[in-house]
């Protein structure tokens, strides 16, 4: 809730996620506990006003506003297309080059092609600093403010737009790093200035000069976005508190996403997680796969034990020419297919699909907005799985007759096929890049894909869930509540969050409890201070702690969540036992005899907000409804060709409906489809859970 104990006048919680296809909305009635849902095409380039054309389809009143939810693709698309502002470095001298030196990681020593990262900052706009502190945080050298000036001035004439700052053991002690910022802004007013104490405090000095760098360089563009955004809401009537959606899931001021804009990379895709998870939580789920599939890409996510995984750091641009982002951040995989990627022949008259995407605009083929090259939404089409006159309840008719003829003309014709099993292998193709997004964050993390229920929503989702779980061997699949919109859901579940790390280098056999409880403490009122002077009350305040652990020896360290009894009780023996399941799990081995280290300290503090009560349906018999069933369509299964399919309104299905494959059943923003010897039970919440049929097709 806000601070305004009851929202009186403004009762609405309003979210918005902006994906690369659709912008997707979602509010919450504090007063009646109505949710309702809108959809527009994402309009790239001047994305308020799509947001704005969201709310209007939606007939949503700004001004009935008292917090507003964001998360968009804005900073991760900067990042990816590498369209960012001309950025410099600073850095401590004798360290100009660890930026482009990395891990010197080879993950394929015997690929020919492989190259790697490529810095977003050329070498002649790295300057380096005259200063030193020791491991230890203490001075070896004093801090050359005069050559940081002289250096600041060089970089007026060069149209420079933003500067990261990475100073070396400037996570133990940010003194000098605050005073080379603060001369940076004296000396370049307009500029946007980042210093990397300010995003993470933990060693490692190219992760930090990686993610200082790429905080600048999205920077500019996205602080003034969301500036744009801010203006525009209140110039529309809102008068409540802005909150965007960080890579955790949780909430942060959008005063603070203007200048920690890397937190946003994954917003998204995180509260899609967060949505998952109270599902998962409604249901007694334990254990769950977030899948996530939109018009541009395909997610995944895991929830273990009712919790998100989460990470310290990741590679953000895939594994060979990744740059590292060393904030915490849920664990999620992204692969480039989703409904809009684009199917084309390639050397050798291979069919290759994505990671390419027709987008918003023009947009595949059947939008009639002048795509003219085949996708993934057109084969669902041509394959009877959309209806051409029902496509978002019927507000966007598709072109069946362009999508024919483009699939022949692109794809079928020059492969010597017909049109439909052209669009049968594009989904093919398609179905496999997703399985390997699963497959990253389970199977490549030592987790059992079969024995998770995987959570399937985004537009494209469930049109393809059964298709993915028969790939993995998944046997159970949940379509929840609003599929088509449920990243904007998801984020009326998160709580504010805010996290902290500090690195310590500690023998665990060698622990001082007074001293770890001290830091812990330090951090944990920071916290409590954060949330204090945030805008909104939350419920309550959960504290979570937990250490990066790694055996002696070991360079990298696993994340182990640690009760907070351990450390009262000083029983190092659990700490030890708990650190050797997790490495069970994760790497498939342990070693309980070894000794181990404490590397960095992490706590959590989420600010609870209240939830949006649990949707429900009515109750009724095994036998849907006659009035659920809109028609009967020829819609065409590998192995089986067309087959009459009943077409379900999932408005209209009520809890304890049964219904074997094959079958659709159509919402507003999805369709899922049922294929044969798949059954499917609506539940007490709505969703459909899916058991899923013995064969792979």
């Amino acid at each position: 809730m806000s601070r305004q104990e009851t929202p009186g006048s403004a009762p609405l919680r309003i979210a918005v996620d902006i994906g690369g296809t659709f912008t997707d909305l979602a509010t919450f009635d504090e007063k009646t506990g109505k949710l309702s849902f809108g959809k527009a095409l994402s309009t790239h380039g001047e994305l308020v006003n799509g947001i704005q054309h969201t709310l209007d389809s939606a007939g949503v009143d700004l001004a009935n506003g008292y917090l507003f939810l964001h998360g968009s693709t804005i900073a991760i698309n900067t990042l990816l297309e590498r369209n960012g502002a001309n950025t410099a470095l600073l850095i401590t001298e004798g360290f100009r080059d660890i930026y482009e030196i990395g891990r010197v990681n080879r993950p394929d020593a015997y690929n020919l092609f492989f190259g790697k990262h490529v810095p977003l900052v050329k070498r002649s706009q790295r300057y380096e600093v005259r200063e030193r502190l020791r491991a230890d945080g203490s001075l070896h050298r004093e801090l050359d403010e005069d050559h940081v000036r002289e250096t600041a001035k060089a970089l007026k004439g060069q149209g420079i737009e933003a500067v990261a700052v990475l100073l070396l053991h400037s996570y133990r002690n940010p003194a000098h790093e605050q005073r080379v910022k603060a001369i940076l802004q004296e000396e370049l007013p307009g500029a946007f200035v980042t210093a990397s104490h300010e995003l993470s405090q933990e060693y490692r000095e190219f992760e930090r000069a990686s993610t200082a760098v790429a905080n600048a360089y999205v920077g500019p563009r996205v602080s003034a976005y969301l500036g744009e955004l801010e203006t525009h809401l209140h110039e529309r009537g809102f008068g409540g508190a802005f909150y965007a959606v960080q890579s955790t899931g949780g909430l942060f001021p959008v005063a603070h996403a203007r200048r920690d804009c890397v937190r946003m990379l994954e917003s998204g895709p995180a509260a899609g997680v967060i949505g998952a998870q109270a599902i998962c939580a409604q249901l007694g789920l334990g254990d769950a796969i977030a899948f996530d599939m939109g018009g541009t890409t395909a997610k995944a996510g895991v929830i273990s034990d009712g919790k998100p995984l989460t990470t310290g750091s990741a590679l953000i641009g895939g594994y060979e020419r990744a740059l590292p982002i060393q904030i915490p951040m849920m664990d999620i995989f992204e692969v480039g297919t989703g409904g809009g990627s684009i199917a084309r022949i390639e050397l050798g008259q291979s069919l290759r699909v994505g990671p390419r995407s027709a987008g918003s605009s023009p947009g595949p083929v059947c939008y009639g907005r002048g795509g003219k090259e085949p996708t993934v939404t057109d084969a669902n089409l041509l394959l009877g799985r959309l209806d051409p006159d029902h496509f978002l309840g019927g507000d966007m008719p598709l072109d069946h007759a362009a999508t024919m003829t483009a699939m022949h003309e692109r794809i079928a014709g020059p492969l010597g096929l017909e049109p439909v099993t052209a669009a049968d292998g594009i989904l093919r193709i398609a179905v496999t890049a997703m399985s390997h997004a699963v497959k990253a964050v389970t199977t490549e993390r030592g987790l059992d894909a079969g024995r998770f229920t995987m959570v399937v929503y985004g537009g494209a989702g469930p049109l393809h869930a059964s298709a993915i779980a028969r790939e993995l061997g998944i046997r159970k699949v949940l379509i929840p509540f609003a599929p088509g919109y449920f990243s904007a859901y998801g984020m009326l579940f998160s709580d504010l969050r805010y996290d902290y790390v500090r690195s310590v280098f500690r023998r665990l056999e060698d622990l001082s409890f007074d001293e770890i409880e001290a830091m812990y403490a330090s951090m944990e009122e920071e916290g409590r201070a954060a949330i204090g002077a945030s805008e909104l009350t939350p419920e309550g305040i959960v504290i979570e702690r937990a250490a990066d652990m790694r055996y002696v020896g070991q360079e990298h360290a696993v994340t182990v969540d640690l009760p907070r009894a351990f450390f009262e009780q000083e029983d190092r023996e659990a700490i030890k036992r708990h650190f050797d399941e997790i490495h069970a799990v994760r790497y498939g081995t342990s070693a309980p005899d070894e000794p181990s280290d404490i590397v960095s300290l992490r706590v959590t503090l989420l600010g609870t907000m209240r939830k949006p009560p649990r949707h429900a349906v009515p109750v009724g018999d095994a036998t849907p409804a006659a009035d659920a069933i809109r028609a009967t369509k020829p819609v065409y299964f590998r192995g089986s060709g067309f087959v009459d399919t009943p077409v379900y309104i999932r408005d209209k299905l009520c809890s304890g409906n049964r219904i074997t494959g094959p079958a659709l059943i159509e919402e507003h923003a999805s369709t899922t489809v049922l294929q044969p010897l798949d059954t499917l039970e609506v539940d007490t919440c709505g969703n459909l859970q899916l058991t899923i049929g013995s064969d792979r097709s």
